[in-house]
């Protein structure tokens, strides 16, 4: 078993990786493990259906403000401190959901809950500065897998611990790991300083939407990943519906173990990683990008095979991985002292095409069936070869001109 040592050096023992990877996938975890409890959830609390799922919507809406409110403070502040704090409110925030008397008290305890859970952002850059730069690939890779897992994971798990003692003990469990993981971070985490200098908050805010006007890449990165997670968020909203019906027929307990299909994919983000690693994380990326494209055409067949839709999800999870890891490995590699405002940039574009493809799902469905589906996910996969294909010429055409080195943005400089 390998051992965590305390660093003192800067540099990032295995064990220090596998720390920060299980760290990142139990603060992911906490924002999906309501989901398939929302009916045992309303019937103790007394709230109806609506209601009840509006706990879903809060954890969306606090994870997006934690990125773009919260993240940032990563190139300002000291980091390991930050994490420890948001790791620490997590697990406070979970209590108050654990301990929650109505609907209302919930939502609060939920929307607070994602609104901290972004340590698991602050993490992951955290390991990028860490790592030797010829193995940051590998290194995102193994965080990015943990994170994965702990998503994919987490309603399957809820679900096993809510038969045990009722839907509080998952709350329960998740605010001890978080504070257990609080304390391990703050044991083994190396401090690490913020870049920010003399930046005010909202200079630092500025300063992060201002990194899309002064990297062309991490524009189109954004949109390679949005258009990615928006065919990943078709696929898996939509297959409860496919599953559900006929001719698969599934009881709901079935449909959730269809889950762990997922971590199959899941597992390949170090594969990418090492790719990237050994200079090819553009091959990686066009790649990943044919691929989600392919996993689409799979899928179609899947309304009647069982083969190809098992096949399908496993070739898109893989694909979906591919894109997220390379892209990290490009934009990590930009601006190591704005490693966290290019950080909360992307991901905050990311999950929005996560949640636009969510609701085009819901809507597409029901006016076209799987069909309709199919169609959706191929558009959106094909986006990405598109945008993909787009930066690579640019870049080229660009390759000609002088360098620009600019080490702060004029948003930097308003912010003092």
């Amino acid at each position: 078993m390998t051992a965590i040592r305390p660093q003192t050096d800067g540099r990032l023992s295995r064990g220090l990786l596998l720390l920060m990877s299980v760290a990142t996938g139990l603060a992911v975890a906490g924002n999906y493990f309501a989901q398939p409890l929302l009916d045992l959830i309303g019937r103790e609390l007394g709230v109806g259906p609506s209601q009840a799922a509006l706990v879903v919507t809060a954890a969306q809406g606090g994870y997006a403000l934690g990125l773009i409110l919260l993240v940032p403070l990563g190139d300002l502040v000291e980091r390991r401190r930050l994490a420890v704090a948001l790791y620490a409110a997590t697990a406070v925030f979970l209590l108050v959901s654990a301990t929650a008397p109505n609907g209302t008290v919930l939502l609060a305890g939920t929307a607070l809950t994602a609104l901290a859970s972004v340590g698991a952002q602050v993490v992951v850059p955290f390991a990028a500065t860490l790592a030797d730069p010829a193995e940051r690939g590998k290194v995102v890779g193994t965080v990015m897998t943990g994170l994965m897992l702990g998503l994919l994971l987490a309603r399957t798990a809820s679900g096993a611990l809510s038969e045990l003692g009722g839907w509080r003990t998952v709350y329960w469990v998740n605010a001890a790991l978080m504070a257990l993981m609080a304390v391990l971070l703050r044991t083994f985490l190396p401090r690490l300083g913020g870049h920010g200098g003399r930046l005010t908050y909202l200079g630092l805010l500025r300063s992060t939407v201002a990194m899309f006007r002064y990297e062309p890449l991490l524009r189109w990165r954004a949109g390679i990943g949005a258009l990615s997670l928006a065919s990943f968020s078709v696929l898996w909203t939509a297959l409860t519906f496919l599953l559900s019906g006929s001719p698969y027929d599934w009881p709901e307990s079935a449909i959730g173990l269809f889950g762990l299909v997922g971590v199959v994919g899941a597992l390949t983000a170090t594969v990418a990683g090492r790719l990237a690693d050994r200079g090819y994380v553009q091959v990686v990326t066009g790649a990943g990008t044919v691929l989600l494209v392919a996993s689409w055409l799979a899928l179609a067949a899947g309304a009647r095979s069982l083969i190809w839709l098992l096949a399908g999800v496993v070739v898109l999870d893989l694909a979906h991985q591919a894109v997220l890891n390379s892209s990290q490995n490009v934009l990590f590699a930009l601006r190591p002292e704005a490693r966290n405002r290019i950080n909360s940039a992307f991901l905050t574009v990311f999950f929005a095409g996560g949640a636009v493809g969510s609701a085009l799902a819901s809507m597409v469905w029901v006016y076209g069936g799987w069909t309709g589906v199919f169609v959706l996910g191929a558009a959106l996969s094909a986006g990405t070869v598109v945008l993909w294909a787009l930066e690579r010429i640019t870049v080229r055409r660009s390759a000609g001109e002088p360098a620009k080195t600019v080490l702060r943005t004029p948003a930097d400089t308003r912010g003092e």
